[in-house]
């Protein structure tokens, strides 16, 4: 916004980077669904793998990219046959020998007949037949002029096959053109020379391009993108005359020898493809990979661009998979994608990566020693999507009564109000607080008389103290929970439950406890990626130890214990604390864990049980202990298992309130 000397200011479109005044990017759909897929089972960097593969909002993701290359590929592979040039070069060969003998025929010097029968012992390969026929003084002029076309075809073909479009530069070259190849071959070893060595080249570059530029119409910018056109080139050139039959590929290496050979260029070109072998070690040289198999017959040029492309797109196809150890959106070539699939397809492919970017810059995902985890910003949009979820079920089902629009710190209004301080959530008293301040500046001048609010006239309304509950929900984390495929519902509505206890009734306390072979206290953050324990057993006599030692730190809250699990109780603590599994259960781990039971139940605690199978050997503990406890068996479909923890929670607290 430049200032204008006498006509204020001026403004204009914002030219400085990104616009400062845009909308925040909008991440809520991608935090969702990598939540989704982490809440299944799996792991963050996996579930953002699996994103970029899907795409969203209208693009294109790394699959469709990928089989849209696939199909490229398969189209490429139909262009022709790669022996055009040595089935060429045979043509013209067997019209000089044909338009040759019939020049000899009518001839009846001996002369003529030692000629024929030098013709009839030529080698039988094209290349041996071609080199013999070097310095034979041709009789006929239609012989002599197929035989000059071989050798200007092989010079264009060969030449062709390693810089692109020569073969259109040399048709019908002079000597002079010739020479001016061989120039241009030995500066251009010198430039790769010393890009090798490390010395700077930007100035022998550009004296290059000013002498040789003819040559190169794709007009490189720089020595590195030079050299990574040539080696492309190059390394296509292996690989497709290691695509040919071990006779095609002695013909036609026979036939280029002798051509580089004769144009002075043998040495020359060996060392410049050592050399372009040295700059980029990373192509595939001398691989086999997918060659044409088309119909058509293509000259050894039109072979090598066409398995130069090939080549590409398996490259563009292997980054677009993320396979590979390491693997990352920067690695995907956008040139490459651009030439295989059009600029949208880059457009696509930028759209992905914003995306992992603006994840991480806007504190949804975290690096911590090199591997990606859920921020707790995204770990508690984890949980109130969870919960809405849940709520939508509660909704749809009619069960309703769950949206407690007072919910909070604060109890019933007692009527009364006092001054408010530092950290106070009741809500202000808006009477008592305008009276403050008008009584405050009644004494003013009345002319200066303006009711200004400081912070000593609020006054917060008084409510009575509420009783909150502590809840300890324990999830079972044992294999079988994968195996039933009940192990992403029990997670989401551990997510849920909690994201409901410390944002809408942040006067109760939660606890998540995970148990297994042993139990452990879970963080949010830690259950949203948690896998089910491999580890044997089902320890429930441990996770109730732990939930009893977590209700005796919160003595003035109604206790609550909730417990999800598909299966009896299998482990136990031994004396030392080791844990001890054994199937079908051993009655010292039934005595152990009915005995924990006991014990929570004298401290108060409500015991609900959430069955996930219907096993008769389940369904009678449980009914045991929950008698024992005074609690209750709930036994839910997976999909409706969150609907029917939270609604449990909310019945219990209407029941609290009731009392």
């Amino acid at each position: 916004m430049p200032r204008r000397p006498g006509r204020g200011h001026r403004y204009g479109r914002w030219r400085g980077g990104p616009d400062p005044l845009a909308p925040p990017y909008d991440l809520g759909s991608a935090v969702d669904e990598i939540g989704d897929s982490v809440l299944g089972g799996s792991g963050v960097r996996e579930a953002l793998r699996e994103l970029l593969r899907r795409g969203m909002d209208g693009r294109r993701g790394l699959d469709e990219l990928r089989r849209s290359v696939r199909d490229r590929l398969r189209q490429a592979r139909s262009a022709g046959r790669m022996d055009g040039t040595l089935q060429e070069v045979r043509e013209l060969l067997d019209r000089a020998l044909d338009a040759e003998r019939r020049e000899l025929f009518p001839d009846p010097d001996d002369g003529a007949r030692l000629a024929e029968a030098e013709l009839d012992a030529l080698p039988e390969d094209t290349a041996g037949a071609v080199r013999a026929l070097k310095d034979y003084p041709f009789r006929s002029g239609e012989a002599r002029q197929a035989y000059e076309q071989i050798q200007d075809l092989l010079r264009r073909e060969v030449l062709d096959s390693s810089f692109a479009n020569m073969k259109q530069a040399l048709e019908n070259a002079t000597e002079q053109d010739v020479q001016a190849v061989r120039d241009m071959v030995a500066d251009l070893s010198r430039l790769v020379d010393a890009h090798n060595r490390g010395e700077d080249t930007d100035e022998q570059f550009r004296e290059f391009m000013e002498q040789h530029g003819q040559f190169f119409p794709d007009d490189p910018q720089s020595v590195d993108e030079l050299i990574d056109s040539l080696a492309r080139r190059a390394a296509a050139q292996e690989r497709m005359m290691a695509g040919l039959s071990p006779e095609q590929r002695a013909e036609l290496a026979d036939l280029m020898a002798q051509t580089m050979s004769d144009m002075g260029l043998a040495s020359e070109m060996a060392h410049l493809q050592d050399a372009l072998r040295q700059a980029r070690p990373d192509l595939p040289w001398g691989q086999r990979g997918q060659v044409p198999d088309g119909e058509q017959a293509l000259g050894l040029g039109d072979a090598t661009s066409a398995v130069a492309e090939l080549a590409d797109l398996e490259a563009l196809s292997n980054q677009l998979s993320q396979g590979y150890a390491g693997a990352s959106l920067a690695d995907v070539d956008e040139e490459l994608l651009e030439q295989a699939l059009g600029r949208e397809a880059v457009d696509d492919l930028a759209a992905l990566r914003q995306m992992e970017r603006e994840l991480e810059r806007q504190g949804h995902l975290v690096r911590r020693d090199g591997k990606l985890e859920l921020s707790p910003k995204a770990v508690r949009r984890l949980g109130a999507t969870a919960l809405r979820r849940v709520f939508a079920k509660l909704d749809a089902t009619g069960r309703g009564e769950h949206d407690i629009a007072d919910a909070g710190a604060a109890g019933e209004l007692t009527g009364g109000s006092r001054e408010w301080r530092f950290g106070d959530e009741q809500p202000l008293d808006v009477v008592r607080t305008v009276r403050n301040a008008v009584l405050r500046t009644a004494g003013e001048p009345r002319g200066e008389r303006r009711v200004r609010i400081a912070v000593e006239d609020f006054e917060v309304v008084e409510t009575e103290r509420r009783t909150g509950a502590a809840v300890a929900l324990l999830v079972d984390l044992s294999y079988s929970m994968a195996l039933r495929g009940t192990w992403g519902a029990a997670k989401s509505t551990a997510m849920a439950l909690h994201s409901l206890v410390t944002t809408r009734f942040p006067q109760d306390a939660i606890q998540i406890i995970g148990f297994s072979s042993t139990a452990q206290v879970l963080r949010p953050e830690t259950l949203a990626e948690l896998s089910v324990d491999t580890l044997q057993g089902t320890n429930l006599q441990h996770g109730l130890m732990l939930a009893r030692r977590f209700l005796a730190q919160h003595r003035d809250a109604e206790p609550v214990v909730l417990v999800v699990t598909d299966g009896e109780p299998t482990a136990h603590l031994e004396e030392d604390g080791t844990p001890y599994f054994c199937w079908p259960p051993m009655p010292e781990t039934i005595a152990k864990t009915v005995a924990e039971v006991e014990r929570v139940a004298r401290s108060g605690a409500t015991l609900n049980v959430f069955a996930l199978d219907p096993e008769p050997g389940l369904v009678h503990f449980v009914h045991d202990i929950t008698a024992r406890a005074g609690g209750r068996v709930f036994t839910p479909d997976s999909d409706r298992l969150g609907e029917y923890v939270v609604a449990d929670y909310l019945r219990t607290r209407r029941g609290r309130r009731a009392r």
